[in-house]
């Protein structure tokens, strides 16, 4: 029996309903191995601390004090981060030796402290890249103040982190490969997408499932809204649609985020029939998304982002997806699967001839549907893609 500890500072609420990457991996272990997950007391979802447990769990969770911040783009989060990851070195040296440490990259510096114990230790050392860091914050401060100031030293500091793995693991093939680039002991890395369960997706749909009129089609985006996405382009490819005397989707915008007003403003501007949700819980998200009838990912240009949440959830959804992310790792994705449609980034155009598309040929629209789900199922589905996580680990 081993003795596993996660790192993980961006984790869900570990309610019964918690879908995410880490809570599964820690069911799984803890079914023959002592597990602890070390994470935050803050949510980053909603910007609130975290409330005690109401659910007992079969492995450890220690919640670690974060003081938190309002904005995901400021120094103050910068500033929080660095404050856990200081909270998560001193937890380490006052705990027994774990045999394996699994290290979530972010946060940099928690995951630093972690690689440096490591060492000294003699102890497996796992990083899992579920964003790249400090590009991420590159795309957003492309200046040249920030780049000598900020971003160089940070990347010194990710270099040295993922130099340090006994094992890579990573949510893409393009994360992985930053880490592999600097890291001459691992031959390969592990990527498994973040993905879901999709056992309990579809049952969150069925015990969650809203009333839809018959004769609407929905067009659902499911997310944050935030800097990294594009939802005004989304708005003018529908008002194009509308003004063009034709059926026009209903825009159903699941999310909470800081451009929220700012995109509802839009929406009423080009007057286009939006509703915003707000955050919702994961089983509700399932319920709504699963009568929707596409799906849009809507990404701008520059963004380091690649396989994300929202794009196993699309596809275990079974709708066609309309893509702007350039992403290529995402693009090849959606060609391969013949699962909707990559689109030019920022093209609202291209983006209303598309969604046109589907809704006037429905038989492409459903073929597209079975190879979405085809998709979840062989590249999603957490149930096979999480074996090689898992074994990874236990070697």
């Amino acid at each position: 029996m081993m003795d596993i500890l996660i790192i993980a500072n961006f984790c869900r609420d570990f309610s019964s309903s918690d879908n995410g990457r880490f809570m599964y991996l820690c069911r799984e272990l803890s079914k023959e191995n002592n597990v602890e997950i070390v994470t935050s007391d803050f949510s980053h979802g909603n910007k609130e601390h975290k409330g005690k447990l109401t659910v007992d769990w079969p492995f450890k969770i220690t919640f670690l004090h974060e003081p938190g911040y309002k904005k995901n783009i400021s120094v103050k989060r910068f500033i929080s981060h660095h404050k856990w990851g200081k909270e998560v070195n001193k937890y380490l040296k006052g705990r027994r030796k774990p045999d394996v440490i699994y290290c979530a990259i972010p946060s940099l510096t928690a995951s630093a402290f972690a690689a440096d114990y490591s060492k000294k230790n003699n102890v497996k050392f796992i990083v899992d890249i579920q964003d790249l860091w400090p590009e991420a914050f590159q795309m957003v401060f492309n200046l040249p103040l920030f780049n000598k100031i900020i971003y160089a030293p940070f990347k010194r500091l990710a270099d040295n982190i993922y130099s340090s793995a006994d094992e890579i693991c990573a949510v893409s093939d393009t994360y992985a490969k930053r880490a592999l680039s600097v890291n001459s002991r691992c031959k390969k890395g592990h990527v498994v997408f973040l993905g879901t369960n999709l056992d309990i997706f579809d049952k969150n749909v069925e015990e969650n499932r809203v009333e839809k009129p018959e004769d609407e089609i929905w067009l659902a985006y499911c997310g944050t809204l935030g800097a990294s996405y594009d939802l005004n382009c989304v708005i003018d490819a529908l008002s194009i649609i509308n003004e063009s005397g034709r059926v026009t989707p209903k825009f159903i915008v699941m999310g909470d985020g800081p451009r929220k007003t700012e995109f509802e403003e839009y929406a009423k501007k080009k007057n286009v029939s939006c509703t915003f949700t707000g955050r919702l819980s994961y089983p509700k998200m399932c319920g709504l998304l699963g009568v929707c009838d596409i799906t849009v990912n809507p990404i701008v240009t520059g963004s380091a982002a690649s396989i994300i949440n929202k794009h196993g959830d699309y596809a275990a959804s079974g709708l066609p997806v309309i893509n702007t992310q350039e992403c290529q790792e995402y693009r090849a994705l959606v060609d391969e699967y013949k699962m909707g449609f990559n689109c030019e980034n920022g093209n609202s155009k291209e983006m209303a001839d598309r969604i046109v598309q589907l809704i006037e040929n429905p038989k492409l629209r459903e073929n597209m549907c079975r190879n979405s789900r085809r998709c979840a199922e062989e590249k999603f589905d957490r149930k096979t893609s999480y074996q090689s996580l898992i074994d990874c680990i236990l070697e």
